[in-house]
């Protein structure tokens, strides 16, 4: 079984909108095979708590937009770790030392990583 395209998509929304709020290093896995409750985790990085806080608000509104909407949201009262469950895709915001510290891609490196394209954002409307 293969991660579905919605959650690929949902994926790609979410790691656009990150890397606008100048999150680092987003990975995508499929782990569809692995995990029962979703199709991908991502993770992308945030130097400190604030800058945590602005990407997941920025995700979560571009998934609005496309009328997606997170069923749970977790870590928020710290942000140091954040995770955003829209069911198909999980979205993990870490701050750079949680990141580190846990090593999510190492858990997850016999899963296939999803290749997300350009994660330009839209060009803004005049």
């Amino acid at each position: 079984m293969t991660a579905t395209e919605h959650a690929v998509d949902i994926a790609r929304i979410a790691a656009t909108a990150a890397v606008a709020k100048l999150a680092k290093d987003p990975v995508a896995f499929d782990v569809s095979e692995r995990l029962a409750i979703t199709d991908v985790f991502l993770i992308v990085t945030a130097g400190n708590e604030r800058q945590v806080g602005a990407v997941v608000d920025a995700v979560e509104e571009a998934l609005l937009k496309a009328g997606i909407k997170a069923v749970r949201r977790e870590g928020d009262r710290e942000n140091r770790w954040v995770l955003l469950d829209f069911l198909d895709t999980v979205v993990h915001v870490q701050h750079s030392e949680e990141r580190a510290l846990y090593g999510l891609e190492r858990l997850w490196k016999d899963c296939a990583r999803l290749d997300l394209g350009p994660l330009e954002p839209p060009p803004a409307q005049a």
